[in-house]
């Protein structure tokens, strides 16, 4: 993997954000699964926990629910999707659900993990499920964030669809940087602008661009398959599954809201615990998020 600097941008990044994301990058450690070079953020003893991600975001995600997970005896795992953070970007690449699916479960194997607990967010849901919904006895608990699984005729929310286009998207992945791209991601993700200070925003958004521009992240986008069959397959499957199980949504995310949850609750025959938070639980609510993934991982 190359080693770019943070600095390497049109414009130059300040001291802040590269800061921050040296810091996550020494905070953990390079690997390879299926000949895809990725990084992941290790914390803890005791039961792995696999922390998944989604769009436009990275394992950078969970750097305040790592310690806390620590705190509470268990393993916090959290790695990068190809195409996204600091994994690789290769071209010709399965980037849809199904193929980041089949990756995951490679990086779950190479990481040397048997069994987890397993956190869903963003479309880590659909991806870690064609994963666990296979190897369903490797799955010990599953805690679902907001995340979306009644996928079909699912339409992307438009901050991610005006970015989908080849040409125009990558165009505005160039110029929608600074206080406009960090006051979007404030506006759809974070509620509380306090938890999560500009250059660490700044700092998604840099990890997002990181090597290819977003190029990755477009196909990802791209690569939705918000159809019928995988809607039966994800929704069918938790009712089946049998894991215990939990939902904690954030109660302001302009992106997934009730019509994604209620389908979830519905499968997984729970309620979820709604609180105060945008899209990013991890950014505005990581310690209600640690404590809940304890919780449910001492029920197994």
């Amino acid at each position: 993997m190359t080693r770019d600097s943070a600095t390497r941008d049109d414009s130059p990044v300040r001291r802040a954000v590269a800061e921050a994301i040296e810091r996550h990058r020494a905070a953990g450690r390079e690997f390879e699964a299926a000949a895809v070079q990725s990084f992941v953020r290790e914390q803890g003893e005791g039961d792995p926990v696999v922390l998944m991600h989604g769009v436009p975001v990275s394992s950078y995600l969970y750097r305040k629910v790592l310690p806390l997970l620590a705190e509470r005896g268990l393993r916090g795992i959290a790695f990068d999707l190809p195409g996204l953070g600091l994994a690789e970007r290769p071209a010709g690449f399965d980037y849809t659900w199904t193929g980041l699916g089949r990756w995951t479960g490679e990086a779950i194997d190479a990481l040397g993990i048997d069994r987890c607990h397993l956190v869903l967010h963003d479309i880590g849901g659909p991806i870690a499920l064609e994963w666990a919904l296979r190897n369903r006895d490797r799955v010990r608990t599953l805690t679902v964030l907001d995340t979306l699984l009644a996928v079909y005729g699912f339409r992307r929310h438009w901050t991610m669809a005006i970015l989908a286009p080849p040409v125009v998207g990558r165009m505005l992945l160039a110029t929608n940087r600074g206080p406009l791209a960090r006051s979007l991601f404030y506006a759809n993700g974070i509620g509380d602008r306090s938890s999560t200070p500009a250059a660490e925003v700044d700092a998604h958004l840099h990890l997002l661009r990181h090597g290819d521009g977003g190029a990755a992240f477009q196909q990802i986008v791209r690569g939705f398959e918000p159809t019928a069959e995988k809607q039966r397959l994800y929704l069918d499957g938790l009712s089946d599954a049998g894991w215990p199980a939990q939902v904690l949504w954030g109660e302001r995310d302009p992106a997934l809201g009730e019509d994604q949850r209620r389908p979830i609750e519905d499968a997984l025959g729970v309620q979820a615990t709604v609180i105060d938070a945008k899209h990013f639980l991890q950014e505005d609510q990581a310690p209600a998020v640690a404590e809940a993934i304890a919780n449910v991982a001492s029920s197994a």
